[in-house]
């Protein structure tokens, strides 16, 4: 018996196949009611997001009997008959929970580091806890997880400093405006990357967008998605002297943005300073323009990814420092589990035999994840 995981990320299959075993918020419930009544699991957490189909659980029962019980279920739940087995992970006892903690901790996302999925598993397993699937076992092993999050964020730099173009873009704009609070965006060109810097401007403070682009119906698409207003291309110079930030992303052969037109725009600013972005290339905006020249602060798209990767290398520095603190946590943690099943689990009358640390720690079925 103990505490296992089966599941799939973005480290082992594309979009295409996470997509068909996800689970939607609808289905969590009833899942798991079926892992308890059908399979005997007796504690269950499912982790559905973008990147991750994880199942979490704990059950008295042989890991490989609870692996092939769980594969079978993702399979028969979501109508998969063909479903490979080469595109799950497999886990139990220590590593179990040491995978868990990474991706609390961020050290299994895409974007080493990120926050956005403790507060998925949050919401996992308040889901489970709520409708009693999760007990004892998962408890412990969830709210240490949260916690060696918490002391890998505050003693590690695992999480310091920008690694995407759009959180660049927000940082810079917070060292020249210090705050975004009533700021003004303009849009030149509807680009993937230009779309979603403004997105990240926004979730940050910033005011209002504007989205101007030589095909009027895309600025005003991009425009409904932004919440912002849509200019003609022809019109979007005079907005510009109520523009605190400009991110062009246009596929023009010449410049967008040089001196001569720069040079009116500022005589109706009163010196108030303007962020350039420029993710266009060929560039949109000319190099030849001073960093700082009368207010104007200017950046392409290498400056802004040689900030991403500085952020990145300081990052990927800090993940021995949190694989320590996950190790040492996990054995912790399995060691107090071993520890309560030797004395007599209300789980099972056998937990004493059943529990040995072989049982909790390892298995020859298991395939680990890549970093």
């Amino acid at each position: 018996m103990g505490i296992v995981a089966i599941g799939m990320s973005h480290h082992t299959c594309p979009v295409e196949i996470r997509e068909k075993v996800a689970f939607v918020d609808s289905h969590l419930t009833d899942a798991m009611a079926q892992l308890k009544k059908d399979h005997h699991i007796e504690e269950s957490v499912i982790v559905s997001t973008c990147n991750r189909v994880e199942i979490y659980c704990f059950a008295d029962q042989q890991p490989e009997f609870t692996h092939q019980k769980l594969y079978d279920f993702i399979r028969d739940f979501h109508g998969l008959k063909g479903a490979s087995r080469d595109h799950f992970f497999f886990l139990r006892g220590q590593e179990t929970l040491e995978h868990l903690f990474r991706v609390a901790s961020g050290l299994d996302s895409m974007v080493l580091g990120e926050t956005e999925i403790l507060g998925q598993l949050k919401k996992a397993y308040h889901h489970a806890l709520e409708n009693h699937f999760s007990g004892k076992v998962l408890n412990r092993a969830f709210q240490n997880a949260f916690s060696v999050a918490k002391k890998i964020r505050t003693e590690t730099s695992i999480q310091r400093g920008s690694v995407s173009v759009g959180s660049v873009a927000v940082d810079l704009a917070f060292k020249i405006f210090e705050d975004l609070k009533g700021r003004q965006v303009m849009v030149i060109g509807a680009g993937d990357t230009s779309e979603k810097t403004a997105k990240a401007l926004l979730s940050r403070g910033a005011h209002s967008i504007f989205v101007t682009n030589r095909s009027f119906e895309r600025a005003s698409k991009l425009a409904k998605e932004l919440n912002g207003v849509a200019i003609h291309f022809e019109e979007w110079e005079s907005h510009s002297p109520q523009v605190d930030i400009i991110i062009s992303s246009t596929s023009a052969p010449h410049y967008v943005i040089d001196r001569n037109r720069l040079e009116p725009m500022l005589g109706k600013r009163k010196g108030r300073p303007l962020l350039l972005v420029d993710i266009a290339v060929p560039r949109d905006i000319d190099p030849g323009l001073c960093p700082s020249d009368g207010g104007v602060f200017s950046y392409n798209i290498d400056d802004l990814q040689a900030i991403a990767d500085h952020s990145m290398k300081l990052r990927q520095q800090e993940v021995d420092k949190c694989d320590q603190i996950i190790q040492q946590r996990a054995m912790e943690v399995l060691d107090h589990l071993h520890r309560g099943q030797s004395g007599g689990s209300p789980h099972s009358p056998d937990a004493a035999t059943e529990s040995s640390p072989h049982n909790l720690m390892s298995s020859p079925e298991t395939r680990s994840i890549k970093s």
